[in-house]
C-alpha cells in the first residue's frame, strides 16, 4: 500500500549491522533487527576477557538498551534458520516468520578447526562472551589446580598454555597470558611458581602476524619471546586432545588449548541456496547484494569480496562498519529514486595488534610504528570506539590499573554451563 514503510530485516547486531541501522535513522522504514544474542559485543578486546583483563560488562552492551532511540527499529531475539526468497520471508527457529522488502544479512562468523569439529571441546575459539568466560575460567582454574598437585608431570601439563594460530588475536593472547602469569598472578600463589608457567604459540605458517610486514612480524615474534612466549612456527597441530597437542610429529602435554586458527563464515549461504567460498562466505555482487537477490544485503564476516589491491576484503570490524554505511546508502537511493552508489570500496584505515604492557604495532601503510608509541595509539583508538562513556571510562581505568599495579580485575571463575566437559573441569 502506497505511504507504507519500507520494511527492513537485519540479521544480525554486530559492527555492519548497527553501522547500517544508525545510516538509516530518518528514512521512511521499518527496521527489525534479530539476533540470536541479547548484547552487541566489541571483539577487537574480548580477549582481554578471556584474560581477565576486562568484564564483560565492559565490552558488550543491551541490544535493547542501543535501540531504545530508535521507535521505527524493532529487536528481537531469536535465531535465524532459513529465508524464503520467494516469499520474502526470514524464518527462525521458534517457528516464527519476519517478513521483508529488504534483508540485510551480517551474521558474522565462527572459528574454524580445518575439518576436525571434534577438537573444539578441548580448544575453544574466541568468538563471543561464551567463548570467552570458558577461556577465563579455564586458564584461572588451571593455576588453582596446579597449587594442588603433587605429580610434577601433571602440574607442568595444568601450567603449560598452548595458542593455536599467530594472527592478531593469537598474538594478542599469548602475550596477555604471559604477562598474566610473570605478573599478576606470582605474588598470590604459595606452591607454584607461576613464572615457570609455559606459554606457547603454534603457527602453521612461517612467522607471526602474516598480513603485517616482515619488520613488523619479526618485532612481534621477539617481543613475545621476551615476554616468555614460546613461539612454534612451520608447525600444523594434527592433533587436539584433553591431553594436549600434537604438532609437527611433537607431543605436548597442556590442559589449557585456545584456538586462533581460522574462522568459518554463519550458514547465510546455506539460507539462501547461493554460491559460497570454501570458508562458507556468501560471495557477494559488487554492490553486497547476493546474486540473483538484489534485495538481499549481506556484509561483514559471512561475506567474500575482493578489495581494490585484489585481495580479499579482511574480516575486521572496521571492513564491517564500512559496508554497513555503503548498505545504508544503497537503500536510501533506491527509496529515493536515485541512482545507486558507486560499487563499494573498502579503505583500510590500519591495522593494529598488542603484544603485551608497553607493546604494539600498527600498519598504516604509509607509516608503521612499534612498542610503547604503537601501544598508546592502540589503547586510544580502542577507547575511542567504544560505545558509552561509563565503557571508555572504565575500560581507561583497568588499563591504568593494569599498567601501574599489575593487578587484573576481572579474575572471576564462573560456573561452567550445564554439560560443560572442559578437559580442564575434568583434570
Amino acid at each position: 500500500m502506497a505511504g507504507e514503510p519500507h520494511r527492513i530485516v537485519v540479521v544480525g547486531a554486530g559492527f555492519g549491522g548497527l553501522e547500517a541501522i544508525h545510516h538509516l535513522k530518518g528514512a521512511t522504514v521499518e527496521i527489525t533487527l534479530v539476533d540470536q544474542r541479547n548484547h552487541h559485543i566489541f571483539q577487537p578486546l574480548l580477549y582481554q576477557v578471556a584474560t581477565a583483563s576486562l568484564a564483560t560488562s565492559e565490552i558488550a552492551w543491551p541490544i535493547r538498551q542501543l535501540m531504545r532511540g530508535r521507535p521505527e527499529v524493532t529487536t528481537l531475539l531469536g535465531e535465524v534458520c532459513a529465508v524464503d526468497t520467494t516469499g520474502r520471508q526470514v524464518r527462525l527457529k521458534d517457528g516464527a516468520s519476519l517478513g521483508y522488502d529488504t534483508l540485510i544479512i551480517a551474521t558474522g562468523a565462527r572459528h574454524a578447526y580445518f575439518g576436525h569439529d571434534e577438537w573444539e571441546p578441548h580448544a575453544p575459539g574466541l568468538k563471543t562472551i561464551e567463548d570467552a568466560t570458558t577461556i577465563r575460567r579455564r586458564i584461572l582454574i588451571a593455576f588453582e589446580k596446579a597449587e594442588r598437585e603433587a605429580d610434577p608431570a601433571l602440574r607442568d601439563a595444568l601450567l603449560t598454555f598452548v595458542i593455536v594460530g599467530a594472527g592478531p588475536t593469537g598474538v594478542e593472547l599469548a602475550g596477555t597470558i604471559a604477562e598474566l602469569a610473570r605478573d599478576t598472578l606470582a605474588p598470590d600463589f604459595r606452591h607454584i611458581d607461576t613464572h615457570k608457567a609455559r606459554v606457547v604459540l603454534i603457527e602453521a605458517g612461517p612467522r607471526v602476524l602474516a598480513g603485517y610486514p616482515d619488520d613488523l612480524s619479526d618485532y612481534t615474534r621477539q617481543s613475545l619471546q621476551g615476554l616468555g612466549v614460546e613461539v612454534v612456527l612451520g608447525a600444523a597441530v594434527t592433533a587436539c586432545t584433553a591431553e594436549g597437542v600434537v604438532y609437527g610429529g611433537t607431543s605436548l602435554p597442556a590442559r589449557t588449548i585456545v584456538w586462533a586458527a581460522g574462522v568459518r563464515a554463519s550458514p547465510a549461504a546455506e539460507w539462501l541456496g547461493v554460491p559460497a567460498d570454501r570458508n562458507g562466505r556468501i560471495i557477494v555482487e559488487p554492490d553486497l547484494t547476493v546474486p540473483g537477490h538484489p534485495e538481499i544485503f549481506a556484509i561483514g564476516d559471512t561475506v567474500s569480496l575482493a578489495g581494490l589491491d585484489g585481495k580479499p576484503v579482511p574480516g575486521i570490524a572496521p571492513a564491517a562498519k564500512q559496508a554497513g554505511i555503503y548498505v545504508a546508502r544503497a537503500i536510501r537511493a533506491r527509496l529515493a529514486g536515485e541512482p545507486a552508489p558507486a560499487p563499494f570500496r573498502y579503505k583500510h584505515q590500519g591495522s593494529l595488534a598488542q603484544i603485551g604492557k608497553n607493546r604494539a604495532v600498527i600498519d598504516f601503510g604509509w607509516i608503521k610504528l612499534r612498542g610503547s608509541l604503537a601501544w598508546w595509539i592502540w589503547g586510544i583508538a580502542h577507547i575511542y570506539f567504544l560505545i558509552s562513556v561509563r565503557s571508555r571510562l572504565s575500560v581507561a581505568l583497568s588499563w591504568l590499573w593494569i599498567h601501574t599495579r599489575n593487578q587484573r580485575g576481572a579474575r572471576l571463575i564462573t560456573q561452567g554451563g550445564e554439560g560443560d566437559d572442559s578437559p580442564i573441569e575434568r583434570t
